[in-house]
């Protein structure tokens, strides 16, 4: 499909999954069709097929990749540099100020997408506990950079 999007979550508790159900819901409302993926059930082929992607990704433990993102996580960090070039990307990143690497796993998603050729459409969110409502509106935000680039 031409107006696809796809909404890819890497959790441990589930709260970035909840998040990425809410971002293909809302998805709709600007003219996309999202399809929501856990980071376990893609693939590095489906990335490099894929136009338009939001990652929500909430780090675990003491800065790493929950377990479902990490095998991808991996795969992508062995893609030849340019293999994303036709991918429009924007990336959630969920953590806990009281660690040290806050976000962490958000922050490798968001420098591994753009060195692998990926266009940022929006600026990465970094997002504490109390993320609801800054969330929604960075959804609303890059939904509508998204719409505006198709």
């Amino acid at each position: 499909m031409d107006n696809e999007i796809m909404v890819m979550f890497g959790t441990e508790t589930g709260n970035a999954e909840e998040l990425a159900e809410t971002a293909v819901e809302m998805a709709s409302g600007h003219g996309l069709t999202g399809k929501l993926f856990d980071m376990e059930d893609v693939t590095v082929e489906m990335l490099q097929e894929c136009k338009r992607l939001v990652v929500v990704c909430s780090t675990w433990g003491d800065g790493e990749q929950p377990v479902n993102a990490q095998d991808l996580y991996d795969s992508t960090m062995e893609m030849e540099d340019g293999s994303l070039e036709n991918l429009k990307f924007a990336v959630l990143a969920l953590g806990d100020t009281a660690f040290d690497l806050f976000c962490e796993s958000g922050k490798e998603w968001d420098a591994v997408l753009e060195n692998k050729g990926g266009i940022r459409v929006n600026d990465r969110i970094d997002c504490d506990t109390d993320y609801d409502d800054f969330a929604e509106d960075w959804f609303e935000e890059t939904l509508q950079k998204f719409q505006a680039s198709m």
